[in-house]
């Protein structure tokens, strides 16, 4: 089904795979031996990144995007940071939509309030403003602006438009400002690996399945993190775009940085039917292409796929765990344990009955569920049918107006509302906990992006547990059609008639602000919930780090550092979202966090910390019985909290989950590794430290690190950076090192954070 090369391979006339271990293959394939170098610049994304670097080489880049998108949980954040930073316009087209706070249900007014911010600021700036409930962010991009040989940039992790020959990334808001600002998104040159796409699906497979056979193969050992995947092969060609679409969206799962399919006349037809056909052209890698690896996938063989809590790659085929109910379930029950931490039982096994697992929910929304294909898909199978009357419920969320509207002409939505379904507008809340939470103890199976803990908006604090596993808008049909019965979709028959999609912008000219290079400047709307962010002080020569928490997990998702759901409503307030730092996870930090800021804002303020706090006087005692270190002024050494993890920022690119941290006194990090680039990045962007340490750490929470020179120590090679553990009086030395920064990134953590060195360099 899914096989992972072993070493680099090289892609011969779109065809054939031959590894580079072999050697004389090669040469006869060829008629000489391949230059691998030259053969590198063969891929798909190289000659998209070398269009939008402005360096003056392609190993670290510096990319300008066509175009960028927020939603109405970042865009507030972004723009006040712009704003802050000496942002007069926007000069590239940027998109605000409105779905993820769209119903604005929860806190007053303030939901409304931000979307209003976002009107304002589209007017005054000259961006672009869908209102609520038009269109996913996701949807809207793939609509109005992806096109062949583009790149576009989303403070959304799932921005992803490759399937029509987009090469589109996930981002903090930091690297978005850079972009309003006229800077450059850095990056060492990716690793390219091919996705070859050989075969043809099942008619009862639907490109949920795909990805997570994918997803499941790769994320585990990080075959593509923070590489571009590029699809290939003759299995290509037997997909539609919009099926594409559904498992372009889910590569965010597997850690990569990016990806792009090759391109053809289906992807001619999708931007035909949406008024672009300009935005075409055929994509393709040349006759000797050379990859970093490769991901073989034979289409014929994938089945109907679920990922059962907590992870998208927890795969298994849904015939698989039918016929293992009880060994598996048994497994995901344990995790729930530790996924509660006691505070709430969660169990599955009591859900099978008669030998069949029974869920209580089924949803098909968002980018990856909501698309046109896949609601018609479950349309047919239930017409006529009934989802019945019992525990089971359906929602389905159609991923934009335009699809919404085309559904409802060719009769679909009646027949998904004759079966029992309940049919909403475009939302991303069940992707990330702000919709159609299933009840205390449920089960719920999903077409959507994510099935991380809590997402579906349970809170184990209060006792209450549920959770998601992911499947196939047409598995979630079958289920529908039997009652809520775990049913695989190759249980039905008559799958892959799809119609014709007839795309109407009508609905777009008429609610849409079109405001690109049309800026007013007149005045933005503030609501009472929108802050300014506080100020952050700029780094000191020597720093002490109080240890504020220490999570052992194998890998720590943004949704813990920051939890989603209901938090999102505070997303325009700093300081009032800071207060949901890592509170599933270690409700204790932000106390802990808050005291060692008191203690450095008044540190700023020219008060004695050492006369404040008699741990600090004693903790400074033994850093200058350190050699070297007897001059150590405290009130010259920056004071901040610090988060130990194993493997931080696995998930949403949200940068929330580091400026959170930074407002209420964070100043580092220190990890093994870092789950994703975007979160290293938005450590940075605010000004903390993104440190690495290779042994076990002894250290605990409450304990301190000192460690002198480091702005020196960011100036240099950044390969040992000398730390000390302070602990019961002694000092014990620590190596930390930093991964290779560049030379701006440095500049922006010296100067305490992103908005500190745009206003310098600006001299504001």
């Amino acid at each position: 089904m899914v096989r992972l090369y072993d070493g680099g391979v090289y892609l011969v006339d779109g065809k054939e795979l031959i590894p580079e271990q072999e050697t004389e293959k090669l040469r006869a394939r060829c008629g000489k031996d391949p230059d691998r170098a030259e053969a590198r610049k063969g891929t798909i994304a190289y000659s998209i990144l070398k269009a939008h670097n402005s360096a003056e080489d392609m190993e670290h880049l510096r990319l300008r995007f066509d175009a960028m998108a927020s939603h109405d949980i970042t865009f507030v954040g972004i723009i006040q940071t712009a704003k802050a930073s000496g942002m007069e316009r926007f000069p590239i087209p940027y998109v605000l939509t409105n779905c993820h706070n769209s119903l604005a249900a929860v806190g007053g007014t303030i939901n409304e309030d931000d979307h209003m911010f976002g009107l304002s600021a589209a007017k005054k700036y000259g961006g672009i403003y869908v209102p609520p409930h038009m269109a996913v962010i996701h949807q809207y991009m793939r609509e109005m602006h992806a096109g062949c040989g583009k790149m576009i940039l989303g403070s959304d992790s799932h921005t992803r438009y490759g399937a029509l020959g987009t090469m589109a990334i996930g981002e903090g808001g930091g690297e978005l400002v850079k972009q309003l600002l006229r800077d450059t998104y850095d990056v060492a040159y990716p690793g390219v690996v091919a996705v070859y796409l050989d075969g043809k699906p099942q008619p009862f497979v639907g490109p949920q399945d795909i990805a997570l056979a994918i997803i499941g193969a790769v994320f585990k050992n990080g075959y593509v993190k923070n590489k571009v995947m590029e699809f290939v092969g003759p299995g290509v060609a037997s997909m539609s775009a919009d099926y594409r679409n559904g498992i372009d969206v889910m590569t965010t799962e597997t850690t990569c940085l990016s990806s792009v399919w090759r391109t053809d006349g289906e992807t001619k037809a999708f931007l035909t039917a949406h008024g672009r056909v300009e935005d075409y052209r055929e994509l393709n890698p040349a006759g000797v292409a050379y990859y970093d690896g490769c991901v073989y996938v034979d289409l014929s063989a994938v089945k109907p796929m679920i990922a059962l809590p907590f992870h998208p790659s927890n795969t298994y085929e849904i015939d698989e765990l039918n016929a293992n109910l009880t060994d598996i379930l048994a497994l995901v029950e344990k995790e729930a344990e530790k996924v509660s931490g006691g505070r709430a039982p969660y169990t599955l096994l009591d859900k099978v009955r008669g030998g069949k697992l029974h869920v209580q929910q089924g949803i098909i929304a968002g980018c990856a569920g909501g698309n046109y294909t896949n609601v018609v898909e479950a349309a047919r199978l239930l017409r006529g049918k009934s989802c019945g009357d019992g525990e089971f419920s359906l929602s389905v969320y159609p991923s934009s107006q335009p699809v919404f509207l085309n559904l409802t002409r060719q009769g679909y939505i009646a027949d998904l509302m004759e079966a029992g379904a309940v049919i909403r507008t475009a939302f991303c809340g069940p992707c990330f906990g702000a919709g159609d939470t299933p009840c205390n103890n449920g089960l719920s199976v999903r077409h959507t992006t994510r099935n991380f803990p809590n997402r579906e908006g349970s809170k184990p604090g209060n006792a209450q547990m549920s959770a998601v596993a992911l499947m196939d808008a047409r598995s979630i049909a079958a289920t529908a059609a039997n009652g809520g019965v775990l049913t695989s979709a190759a249980a039905f028959d008559g799958w892959g008639e799809v119609p014709e999609y007839t795309f109407d912008r009508t609905v777009y000219d008429r609610r849409v602000y079109f405001g690109y290079e049309k800026a007013t400047g007149e005045d933005l709307v503030y609501g009472p919930n929108i802050k300014d962010w506080p100020e952050m002080s700029a780094l000191t020569d020597n720093i002490l780090l109080k240890v504020c928490s220490k999570i052992m997990d194998p890998v720590t998702t943004t949704d813990e550092l920051i939890p989603s759901g209901e938090t999102s409503s505070y997303r325009s307030n700093p300081l009032g979202l800071a207060e949901f730092t890592l509170c599933r996870r270690d409700p204790d930090y932000v106390g802990r966090s808050k005291e060692v800021d008191r203690l450095e804002k008044a540190r700023v303020a020219g008060e004695n910390v050492c006369e404040l706090e008699l741990e600090l006087k004693e903790v400074y005692g033994v850093i200058r019985g350190i050699q070297g270190q007897q001059k150590t002024d405290a009130m010259e050494t920056e004071i901040g909290s610090m988060i130990y993890a194993v493997k931080p920022g696995d998930g949403s690119a949200r940068e929330q989950a580091a400026s959170c941290q930074r407002v209420i006194g964070g100043l580092a990090n220190i990890t093994k590794e870092y789950a994703t680039k975007r979160y290293r990045s938005n450590v940075m962007n605010w000004g903390m430290i993104p440190f690495q340490m290779r042994e076990e750490p002894e250290f605990e929470v409450g304990d301190y690190i000192y460690v002198p020179g480091v702005r020196a120590a960011l100036d240099g090679d950044l390969g040992d950076i000398p730390a000390y553990w302070i602990k019961d009086g002694k000092a014990k030395r620590l190596s930390l090192y930093v991964a290779d920064m560049t030379e701006d990134e440095r500049k922006i953590v010296k100067a305490g954070c992103l908005i500190n060195y745009n206003r310098s360099r600006k001299g504001l």
